[in-house]
């Protein structure tokens, strides 16, 4: 005897415990809107204030001068990444490897202790998605209201209501996306060029671009990105342990559901503590129903467990029927905070952290190469001495112009032709040919020969730099 089927309609009406109902979903189901309800609690707060810290880093650092230049800027016309009192060139592109590896073990270390807590708190997708929510409310109205308002008819109220709501959707948009050229290009002279109408092509392209991407995901993707486009909803469960803390429906207290007057004992009622008003489903912002288990749609956001405590505060039970939790610590047993998978992402975390730190303080302000000359590989001059000749390429990565001095070491009886001493500007790669000569009695016997070329300041406690080229002669 074949089973009834269920459809996806009346999926808020099935329970999870019926073994007699079978959900039949399309593949290619067309999306329906989810309309997120308003809600108070604790992890709402937490986001809330976490969310008040990431805008004021983002919005208010741009603005943040060093000495007579923006502070952070990432100035791709002269190649110079300012970072407050540090400036990056190119050659310390190796130190950007560190940061993105660094980064990925910190997400898979967060992810493995409280699993997707980076989606539902700190991504820029959910932050911006919750302040579009926002937007939503204070325009349209709660989730009923909203329902209603786009059943009905279009009216004046409901066009200006919608024309209201895209509008500063658009206002936030365009923040954010002047907001992140202006850490490639100075923000002041963007701003300015943007309200005379001056700026440059590629400037309106950019802002353009960030502007509609902003809106288009936080206002209309939104849960699309997170289900169907963001990786890491796809591999997050393979660093997820039965240790990991993530959010639970606690399905021995709750199940069966019903409803049921205030402050009834469900005990006496036969039921558990869940009364089925499904407020955990019409507050999530993707849309589940968080009593059907672990599902990756789950952001993590906490916004049922929120809603539930409110309503368990109301019936008058025990709060923490949806919470944060692990898988063993549900089924009552012992669930370790550190365990071998956790320990080793953190030590990995702190061994890269620091390697990068060693690297960026051991760093050297001044860059040196030497080049031979490809052509010959010696010369004899019109002195009789024997002639190599190179090209030093230096990169003066600090933020002053510089006076440095050449030397060699290696050869007691050389003598430098060409400049030998010399001004670096700040930032600048320099190129400075040279000849390097040596009296032919003084190389017989010696074919090639290890020297150090020397660039050091003129300066005391000034930058220097070093490297090891070679001087070839005849030998006879």
């Amino acid at each position: 005897m074949s089973k009834p089927e269920r459809q996806p309609d009346d999926h808020n009406k099935m329970s999870r415990n019926d073994p007699d109902i079978i959900e039949t979903v399309s593949l290619y189901q067309s999306r329906e809107k989810i309309y997120v309800r308003a809600f108070e609690g604790f992890y709402r707060n937490l986001r809330n204030y976490g969310g008040a810290l990431l805008f004021l880093i983002y919005f208010g650092t741009v603005w943040l001068t060093w000495g007579d230049r923006q502070a952070i800027l990432w100035d791709l016309g002269t190649r110079q990444f300012h970072i407050f009192s540090e400036t990056f060139l190119p050659q310390d592109f190796i130190l950007l490897s560190w940061m993105l590896i660094i980064c990925a073990f910190g997400l898979f270390f967060i992810t493995v202790l409280a699993g997707r807590v980076w989606c539902g708190f700190t991504c820029p997708q959910s932050v911006f998605t919750w302040v579009f929510i926002w937007v939503e409310k204070i325009t349209e109205g709660d989730r009923n209201k909203r329902m209603r308002l786009d059943k009905a008819p279009m009216s004046l109220n409901k066009f200006f209501r919608k024309f209201a709501k895209h509008l500063i959707w658009l206002l936030i948009s365009m923040a954010v996306g002047i907001t992140f050229v202006g850490y490639f290009t100075p923000i002041r002279e963007l701003v300015g060029d943007l309200v005379t109408l001056e700026a440059s092509g590629w400037a309106l392209f950019w802002v353009g671009f960030f502007t509609l991407a902003t809106y288009g995901n936080a206002g209309w993707l939104r849960e699309q990105v997170c289900i169907y486009m963001c990786p890491y909803a796809r591999f997050q469960s393979v660093m997820y342990d039965r240790d990991t803390l993530t959010v639970h429906y606690d399905t021995a207290r709750g199940e069966s559901r019903g409803p049921r007057k205030r402050n009834a004992d469900p005990k006496e009622l036969g039921i558990g503590d869940c009364i089925d008003c499904n407020l955990c489903v019409h507050v999530c912002p993707t849309g589940i129903d968080i009593r059907d288990g672990m599902q990756y749609e789950c952001i993590s956001c906490g916004a049922c467990a929120d809603a539930c405590n409110g309503i368990m505060d109301k019936m008058g039970y025990e709060k923490n029927l949806i919470s944060y939790t692990s898988e063993n610590a549900l089924e009552g047993n012992k669930s370790p905070l550190l365990r071998p998978r956790l320990i080793g992402y953190f030590i990995a975390l702190c061994v890269i952290t620091g390697m990068f730190l060693y690297t960026l303080t051991q760093r050297s302000m001044l860059e040196l190469e030497v080049l031979r000359d490809r052509q010959s590989l010696y010369s004899m001059n019109s002195a009789g001495q024997i002639e190599n000749v190179y090209t030093l390429k230096l990169v003066n990565k600090t933020q002053q112009p510089v006076d440095l001095k050449i030397s060699v070491e290696g050869l007691p009886d050389a003598t430098i032709r060409g400049k030998k001493v010399f001004t670096a500007e700040p930032g600048m790669v320099e190129s400075l040919p040279i000849r390097l000569a040596v009296p032919a009695e003084a190389m017989t016997g010696q074919y090639n020969t290890t020297i150090i070329f020397h660039v050091d300041s003129v300066a005391p406690n000034g930058p220097q730099a070093t490297v090891e080229g070679r001087f070839i002669s005849p030998g006879k």
